[in-house]
């Protein structure tokens, strides 16, 4: 199955969802369109096997990432502990992000991924008012959306990147760092002590 699922993440990944053939994913897996049906009867439950995968593995790295717990970590390192499992999640599952995001996608099966998408921001927040619980819930929103596009915006240079991706990865860290800076100097009167508050929840 994990073999087939590879194979349909390679072909789906090509040619999009409406144009890829369990035929197609069949010839890449190296095995017969029979026996690809033993295991899943069409696409659409190829489709739904890899949105599965792609979920859960999303799910995960949401859990590592964003602990509110980790709100009084020095900067760097807070955001240290953000970036990594997002980058480590996009490198493992490459195209699976532009492949539930895709219009030809249907939308039921790629609605879980879709979901988890959405909600970065809003874990990202939960992350900033732990650490800045002075600041107001509309600066906190639009703050997470910044520095969710930030990450956005560099997502592609670094998959893309080769023997180059630590120096990008190190880059996009420090554009967050310095995106988060004034405003952690201005909030740090009023930050939880380590050890208390958000830290131990």
């Amino acid at each position: 199955m994990a073999q087939l699922l590879d194979a349909a993440a390679e072909v789906f990944a090509e040619h999009g969802y409406a144009k890829g053939t369990t035929n197609a994913v069949a010839a890449r897996a190296g095995v017969s369109p029979g026996t690809l049906y033993q295991f899943f009867g069409n696409k659409e439950a190829l489709a739904a096997g890899l949105a599965e995968r792609y979920r859960a593995a999303l799910a995960d790295a949401h859990e590592q990432a964003f602990d509110p717990g980790f709100a009084t970590l020095p900067l760097a390192e807070l955001v240290d502990r953000m970036v990594d499992p997002m980058i480590a999640v996009n490198v493992a599952n490459p195209g699976f992000k532009a492949l539930f995001t895709a219009a030809d996608m249907p939308a039921h099966v790629a609605a879980p991924a879709r979901e988890l998408h959405a909600a970065v921001a809003g874990r990202i927040g939960s992350v900033i008012a732990a650490r800045l619980p002075h600041l107001p819930a509309g600066e906190v929103h639009r703050t997470a959306v910044v520095a969710t596009q930030i990450f956005g915006a560099l997502l592609g240079t670094i998959l893309g990147a080769g023997d180059d991706r630590d120096a990008w990865v190190a880059e996009l860290k420090r554009a967050l760092v310095g995106y988060l800076a004034p405003l952690d100097a201005h909030g740090a009167d009023h930050r939880p002590a380590a050890g208390t508050g958000a830290a131990q929840q």
